[in-house]
């Protein structure tokens, strides 16, 4: 039986690209999580691309999970085994709540529709963190679409949905 879930504004989110090299005017894959969210009807309130440091990335983190106008957090880059990929280690600390399920489905499609046993090297995770979701993708173009178009955004409204219900009505 298929559900669908009603909230009375439109989800916002905020972007984060991590990198060394990337700037706004270069950042392929930050731009890719913009579009793909606009072309949904989800509204984008803060974007900012940050160097692969656990304090700069914690500094904006803190920011936006004090920020009411954001819904969920979409960071792209350093989820990758090398030393300097700290990602999931600045952003986990602040999960209340982790959905181990995304980082699973993530790698199995990246597995069999993608990169094959590459994906073993993918710590691409998710989280809850002041009633917001967090998701933590790989920073190629091909890994943002995948994980934008088949995970986030088919369950982004259901997300946001059970994070803010008691706010809503229920169903």
């Amino acid at each position: 039986m298929s559900q669908s879930f009603q909230l009375d504004r439109q989800i916002r989110i905020a972007v984060l690209t991590v990198s060394d090299t990337r700037t706004k005017h270069t950042d392929q894959s930050g731009a890719l999580v913009h579009q793909l969210a606009l072309d949904y009807e989800l509204e984008v309130v803060a974007y900012e691309v940050k160097k692969d440091d656990s304090e700069s990335i914690g500094e904006i983190l803190s920011m936006w999970l004090k920020n009411e106008k954001v819904d969920a957090i979409i960071t792209t880059g350093g989820t990758g085994i090398a030393k300097r990929d700290v990602t999931l280690e600045a952003v986990q600390p602040f999960f209340e709540k982790e959905m181990s399920g995304f980082g699973e489905l993530f790698r199995y499609l990246s597995f069999t529709e993608d990169v094959g046993t590459k994906a073993l090297l993918s710590r691409a995770g998710a989280g809850v963190a002041s009633n917001k979701a967090i998701f933590v993708l790989p920073g190629s173009r091909g890994a943002v679409k995948l994980a934008m178009e088949r995970l986030i955004l088919p369950e982004i409204r259901h997300i946001v949905f059970e994070l803010t219900k008691h706010g809503q009505l229920r169903m």
